[in-house]
């Protein structure tokens, strides 16, 4: 039989699961679920699409129009995504998948096609100066006890630890994605981005069930950091995080991280810590190299219409300076309003 490019649906995808956790190219973000997500979250039009062959999926390709008056039109794979682009058992789906994403943005008219690589760009395509990174390292697991989880954090990191058990921090582990998202806000708006809406959240939940969790940590029963973290193969992705002013006094972040490690390893086997991605210059950027992790750079690329720019829509970008600034000193309630109609063109 020969290949065929097939949409994604209720019926095709658990084989498309099936193969994307079979196949060590693909990553958390090629599950069929993110369509769903990334439509009912954003109302962007999802066009997941898998190769076929002999009945079996031989190939996969996550896609998602995010047009808005803002911030332009793009055809991403994938956005609000770290990672991205086909992923095929064969060359000929490879090419197969390619052909139909380049079909598809000449037949909807999109400026700009991003594919969202982690390991090298596409032949043909343009790559964009590095901008991105990702921090991505193995980690031992040979016990629940701190002293044989001591190797995988760097000596300072784990004096905070230490400061943050003196202090008497503790963690715990469910799925309470309402109280990180009111963490999440407060901390986003502090540094001047806006924030996702807290049904993004409900939805992310509600997807992966099995393969999320939520860390918070609580200082004599006050929250003060939390992050959602996805459970993928082997692998523990902290995603969404954040937390109030008082967490950094207390070492609150550097604990949350640990316990992160920690559970992912005892409970459920992980060996590979995915920081995600940040941007080079920034203090997250920073942070994430302080605990022992290189940067490595990711390889997004793209395929422009005729006149059409990269999108530059960071916080890196010198027009948005202004607004970022403003953006910090707007009170929180004024902050979560104005925010998820802006951020759904950010992805």
């Amino acid at each position: 039989m020969s290949l065929r490019i097939r949409p994604l649906d209720e019926s095709n995808a658990p084989a498309w699961d099936r193969f994307v956790r079979a196949t060590p190219e693909a990553t958390f973000f090629h599950l069929s679920a993110w369509a769903g997500v990334i439509r009912e979250a954003f109302g962007h039009s999802t066009f997941h699409a898998l190769a076929e062959q002999d009945g079996a999926v031989v190939g996969v390709l996550p896609l998602a129009r995010m047009r808005t008056r803002l911030f332009g039109d793009l055809l991403s794979s994938t956005p609000f995504c770290v990672y991205g682009g086909p992923v095929a058992a064969t060359p000929e789906a490879a090419v197969a998948l390619e052909r139909h994403a380049l079909d598809l943005q000449r037949r909807l008219g999109v400026p700009a096609l991003e594919f969202r690589r982690r390991d090298g760009v596409d032949p043909g395509w343009q790559p964009r100066p590095s901008l991105y990174f990702t921090f991505r390292k193995p980690f031992t697991t040979t016990g629940d006890d701190a002293k044989d989880q001591a190797a995988n954090i760097p000596r300072k990191q784990r004096a905070e630890v230490r400061k943050a058990i003196r202090l008497g921090l503790s963690s715990t582990s469910d799925s309470d994605v309402d109280g990180l998202h009111r963490l999440y806000a407060e901390s986003v708006r502090n540094l001047g981005s806006p924030v996702f809406p807290r049904r993004y959240f409900r939805l992310l939940a509600a997807a992966f069930p099995g393969e999320h969790d939520v860390t918070t940590v609580r200082q004599d029963g006050t929250p003060l950091s939390a992050v959602l973290n996805f459970h993928f193969r082997d692998e523990v992705l902290p995603y969404y995080g954040g937390g109030t002013r008082q967490a950094r006094a207390v070492s609150a972040n550097e604990f949350m991280y640990w316990e992160v490690m920690r559970r992912a390893g005892a409970e459920r086997g992980a060996t590979l810590f995915d920081f995600g991605r940040s941007k080079s210059g920034t203090g997250a950027f920073d942070y994430k190299r302080n605990w022992g992790f290189e940067p490595q750079p990711l390889h997004y690329c793209y395929q422009l219409m005729p006149g059409a720019r990269l999108p530059e829509n960071n916080p890196n970008n010198p027009r948005y300076r202004l607004l970022i600034a403003a953006w910090k000193r707007l009170p929180l309630p004024v902050a979560n309003l104005l925010g998820p109609p802006l951020v759904r063109g950010l992805g």
